[in-house]
């Protein structure tokens, strides 16, 4: 099920998009001349992004394993992206069949796309709105119709919170998503940083604001940030290839980006 009054059909080709760059660094298909090109640019800044792109995808595929075996059985994932297997569902959904998720983007392409992340199992259930995460109360809203807000939820919000300005408070639009979840859920969260490199982040901001969406890199201490109040798993929040590390990771590099779980008290 989708809600949207977006036409799919109406998506800008000429300007990138940052979910049309990330599937290009996961090495996808869905994406323009226009991202081809602004990726490539990306890529001379900076070289390992493909690297980090996919060592983020590879924290996602972990980090929903992990609370699906904790026995967290909904899911809101905000900042979906285009689908790319295995997703969010597949993973939790092999684990427990009747689990819910709800995803969330504000690319029209993923809109496209969503059929194929409605596929789920017939004993669960998955939807898919198109929404901005500067939306949240539009977000609950809608999630509210598909999961049980009386019963733990996980939160994820993977490679999103760069896109969202200090003047936008991206903090106070985590804060809100989670209000309304009950204690025992979780907040996943990952996030780049600018600390291994600080010199090329605006280079690379420039790159993304040319199709309308900055990029902001924040340091450690910005991203523990978003975890205050919540009782944060081991290891804590560290860089991505240190999250519960295991035999499938196909990146073991260390990568400037910083990655959390938090269980909501």
């Amino acid at each position: 099920m989708t809600d949207s009054g977006f036409n799919a059909d109406d998506i800008d080709t000429s300007v990138p998009h940052s979910a049309r760059l990330y599937d290009w660094f996961l090495g996808g298909k869905d994406h323009y001349a226009a991202d081809v090109a602004a990726a490539q640019k990306i890529v001379k800044i900076f070289p390992g992004v493909k690297e980090t792109a996919m060592a983020n995808r590879e924290f996602m595929n972990r980090a929903a394993r992990f609370l699906a075996e904790l026995g967290v059985s909904q899911f809101l994932d905000v900042g979906t992206g285009i689908p790319t297997e295995p997703n969010l569902h597949q993973i939790v959904q092999s684990i427990t069949p009747s689990a819910r998720v709800v995803y969330v983007d504000n690319d029209p392409i993923v809109l496209r796309h969503a059929e194929a992340l409605l596929r789920g199992t017939s004993e669960g259930r998955t939807a898919y709105i198109h929404a901005d995460v500067r939306q949240p109360e539009a977000i609950l809203s809608y999630a509210r119709e598909h999961l049980d807000f009386s019963q733990p939820i996980g939160l994820s919000v993977v490679a999103l919170m760069q896109f969202v300005t200090d003047e936008q408070d991206p903090y106070q639009i985590v804060n809100k998503l989670l209000e309304p979840m009950v204690s025992g859920s979780y907040l996943v969260l990952s996030h780049v940083t600018w600390e291994f490199n600080p010199e090329i982040w605006d280079r690379v901001d420039a790159i993304y604001r040319a199709g309308g969406t900055p990029v902001k890199a924040r340091s450690h201490k910005e991203v523990a940030r978003f975890f205050e109040g919540l009782g944060v798993c081991e290891p804590g929040v560290v860089l991505s290839t240190r999250w519960h590390p295991n035999e499938d990771m196909r990146i073991r590099d260390e990568q400037p980006l910083y990655v959390g779980v938090a269980r909501k008290f």
